[in-house]
Order: structure tokens, then sequence, then C-alpha cells
């Protein structure tokens, strides 16, 4: 028991030495938040207008979208905050509180006026088809795209727009970079985009059809919460300001060269020079995965008591928790705590917390199944001796069935372990910068489809191999005395 005690010892002060980063620049964030702040929800893989780029060595959110808005804030008298997250999760995002407003190429159609107001247009694009270059002599009008496979932006307008063809076979994708790697696959035949943003993604592989959808004209517009006719009128008050300096024109310009190809060398090139990217992520999916199988080892042993219990009510509860979280999908969780709380009962918590929150209970309900297995696997002789000894059955359980259990599950505890270290990566669709997002920002910036992922596997399998081979030490460290 003492080992084991040493071995919780340990794994708390690991947490509180991980987690003093976090409390610091909390501490940071109430210090400043006397300033004024107005937060941006923004999904930055749509250049040019808003997208990841290398400034000075540093990685930066910039494009036309995002010049508006420094505008806007600067008008106002905030401080911009950057929030990047999935295109199809920003709505919730409005209506949650969680960012004032919303610029990511949105176009203000009646079913998104239905859930938010917009400001003025602030941009008018065009829509156009993208096919590979040795089909192009195949597409020459829109009816030669019925009945094809179509990849579109999941909750864009082009996604209405491809509805519309007769026929079509529609692949819904949040990222656009991943809707051009179905197309370079031949996964998909054409894939529907705005031609400033299409314009950056061309090369020798790809090229814009002769035709074009119908109507294709759209506009953009900055999205607000519902009724909120302050923030809307201070907007409309910078556009008109841009508009009439004519400073969208030379953003949009400007955007457009920034959002130029970087060279794209071999896998060790990039790794390198992304590896500050990659070490970032690194630090909190480790951060995330411990305090994940931390929180959900405590409430996983707690859960496991309970349905062990003879109280009827409490192990009815128990059982209901366990079969509730073991079948229903992470995402569907993490949906729930990080937009539901905050749409239901006004909880915001930020993409750490949230992430954390989802990993814990998460892990939790298959924890505690493994505790209750290792806790039925323990002879019941030993209960009955600690009994007969005087020991109370709080005490006959501390002292000797759960080091006993511990033991028989530690293999099963390393096992869920591993898996959240990988399942961490679904945090990354609310914004957590873990590996698999960094990865995502490297392939947005070098435009690689499968070298950042590549790496980021690598990085996967290092940390699941390393704490494999820990936990076989420490398992046959727990052993040694059986063997005496």
């Amino acid at each position: 028991m003492k080992k084991i005690s040493r071995i919780i010892a340990f794994l708390l002060s690991a947490v509180i030495l991980l987690t003093t980063g976090v409390l610091t620049a909390s501490a940071e964030d109430a210090s400043s938040a006397v300033n004024k702040k107005l937060i941006l929800g923004t999904s930055a893989e749509f250049a040019p207008y808003e997208f990841h780029k290398r400034i000075d060595g540093k990685d930066q959110i910039v494009g036309f979208d995002i010049s508006i808005a420094k505008e806007i804030a600067k008008d106002m008298g905030a401080e911009l905050v950057i929030e990047d997250m999935g295109f199809d999760s920003l709505l919730s995002a409005l209506q949650s509180g969680r960012v004032d407003m919303v610029i990511s190429g949105m176009t203000p159609t009646e079913e998104r006026r239905q859930s938010i107001d917009f400001s003025d247009n602030y941009y008018m694009a065009r829509q156009a088809m993208i096919v590979r270059t040795e089909d192009k002599d195949k597409f020459v009008t829109m009816k030669d795209f019925e009945n094809e496979k179509i990849g579109v932006q999941k909750g864009s307008i082009q996604e209405e727009i491809g509805m519309t063809i007769p026929g079509a076979q529609l692949t819904s994708i949040d990222k656009l970079p991943d809707i051009i790697l179905q197309l370079k696959t031949k996964r998909v035949n054409a894939i529907i985009v705005e031609d400033t943003v299409g314009t950056g993604y061309l090369d020798s592989e790809i090229v814009f059809a002769d035709a074009m959808p119908t109507d294709s004209e759209s506009y953009a517009a900055i999205g607000v919460q519902k009724g909120n006719t302050e923030i809307v009128n201070a907007i409309n008050g910078t556009l008109a300001r841009l508009k009439s300096e004519g400073a969208i024109e030379q953003m949009v310009k400007d955007a457009s060269i920034l959002a130029a190809k970087e060279e794209s060398g071999n896998i060790f090139n990039t790794a390198w020079e992304f590896r500050d990217y990659y070490i970032k992520g690194i630090g909190y999916t480790l951060l995330l995965s411990a305090l994940g199988v931390l929180f959900g080892f405590i409430i996983g042993l707690f859960i496991a008591l309970s349905r062990m219990t003879n109280i009827r009510i409490v192990k009815w509860l128990g059982t209901a928790y366990v079969e509730v979280l073991r079948g229903t999908p992470m995402l569907v969780q993490l949906m729930i705590i990080h937009y539901g709380l905050a749409l239901t009962f006004g909880v915001n918590f930020s993409p750490l917390q949230s992430g954390i929150i989802t990993l814990s209970i998460n892990s939790s309900a298959y924890l505690a199944e493994i505790f209750r297995a290792g806790i039925q696997g323990v002879d019941r002789g030993q209960m009955e001796a600690a009994r007969s000894l005087g020991m109370t059955r709080i005490t006959a359980m501390r002292h000797i069935v759960l080091p006993q259990a511990f033991k028989a599950v530690l293999p099963a505890i390393g096992n869920e372990f591993i898996t959240i270290i990988k399942e961490s990566s679904i945090i990354s669709v609310i914004g957590m910068v873990d590996i698999m997002y960094q990865a995502g920002v490297v392939k947005n910036i070098t435009y690689q489809g499968l070298n950042p992922f590549i790496i980021a596997a690598v990085i996967y399998f290092v940390l699941t191999f390393t704490l494999s081979k820990l936990l076989n030490a420490l398992e046959r460290k727990l052993s040694a005395s059986d063997n005496r």
C-alpha cells in the first residue's frame, strides 16, 4: 500500500507541475480582465480570409478578415482575442456566448439569420468549381456535374449549392484543406469553393472548371448574437469607414500575397522546421491525458464501489452513469460539455477545461468497470480474514482488497491511459492546441496533405510505446514481492 501511496503522490505532484503554467496564465488573464476584450470566433483555414502563417518564426492567424476584425476592435477600444475552431462550431460558439462575433467568410443566409444577426456585407465573391486538371475538359457546364461526387465544406453556402445539383453525391467535411485532399485523391470529382479562396490551392493537379454555379455571387458578413444591436452598429460603423477609404480591397490584396504557399520540404525538414508546433501540442496532449486519467481514476473508483453497494438507488445510479457514458460517443459528450452547458446554463468552460472534463468522465466509466472486475477478482476470504482480525469493512477494503485489485488491473489501467492519449485528439475540434490540432495547422501552412499527420502519428507512437514500457516496469516492480 505504501508503494501505491507513493505512486499516487508522484502523480499528484506531476499534475501540480503540469498545471502551474495553466494557473499562471489564468492569473495573467484575470489581471488583464479590466481591459475590454472583443472575442472573435473564426475557422483559420480559409485563406486569404483567415489562415495560419509563420511570421518572424511565430504562428499567427492572419488574413483580411482578421485585419477587418482588428479595425473593429480598435474603433471599439477593445483588445481582440481570436478563438480558432471548426467552421460548423462557429454558430454554436456565438449562440452560447463563447465569442462576441464570428468572421469567417460567412454568407448571411436566411437560415442563419433565424439564429444570429449579421452586419452589413463587407465582401462579394463568386462560387467556383475546382476539378482535377486531367478532368477539365470533362466538366464544361454545370449539367456535367449532375450525379457526380462533389466535396463541400460542412455547414457552408457551398453545401447548399451542392444540394441543388441533381443527383450530386455530396461529401461534407469541416476543413477546406481536407476537401482539397478528397479531390486530389479522387474520392470526389469536383469541389465547390469561393474563387478568392480556391486560388490559393490551385497547382498543376487541380484547376478551376469553366462551369460556374448559377447565381454564383455570394456576400460575406459578420455574425453576432441575436438582438445585440450595439455591437452590430459598432461593426457597421467600422465597415462603412473601411469601404469609404478603399481599405478592404487593399486588405484582400495584402492577404492574398501573404497566403502564398511556403516551400514544401521533405518530412524530416517539416518535422524540424515546425518542431515548436509539435512540442506545444505534445505538452497539451500529455496534460489532457494525465489529468483525464487521474480524475478518471478517482471518479471510476468511486463509481465502482457504488456499483458494488447494497443500496439499490446508489447501485442504480452507478450503473446508469457507466452505461450512458460508454454508450455515447465522446464527441457528443464534448459538444454537450463545451456548448450545451453554455447554451442551457451559461457555464462557459475553456477548451482545456472542457477537454479535461470530457476525458475524465469518459475514462471513469471504463475504469469503473476495470476496478469492479479487479475487486471482485480478489478472493472473498481476504475480506473475511481481515474482518476476523477486527478491521472495519472500509479499512479492510483500503489496506487488503484494493492493493491486490490494483496489481491485478494495472495492465488494463495502462491500456486505458494509452487509449486516452490517442483519443485526446478529438478535443482539437473545439480549438484545443494538442498534437492533432498542430498537425492541422502545419498542413494549412505548408499545403502538405500527408507529412504533418505522419509526424503526428510517429509522436503518438513514441508516447504510447514509452508509456507502455514504463507501465510494464511498474507492474514488474509491484509484483516483485509476489515472487519472494
